[in-house]
């Protein structure tokens, strides 16, 4: 699986699954290429990173699904 970081990056606050309480999360954009097979050109989809910046733990969200 093929992924490209955005280079744009905001922090900001959510509620953390991990730490059953709301904490500082660090949110990226990612491009992820979900074909396993040969046709790539339309298996990319944009997906949203929260990373908890206390415990560590990561989410994401595909973009199409929000």
């Amino acid at each position: 699986m093929a992924v490209q970081e955005s280079a744009a990056r905001n922090d900001r606050e959510e509620e953390c699954e991990t730490c059953g309480r709301t904490t500082p999360h660090g949110v990226d954009i990612r491009i992820v290429d979900e074909s396993n097979e040969g046709s790539t050109k339309y298996a990319r989809e944009p997906y949203r990173i929260a990373t908890c910046q206390v415990c560590g733990a990561e989410r994401a969200q595909r973009m199409n699904d929000a």
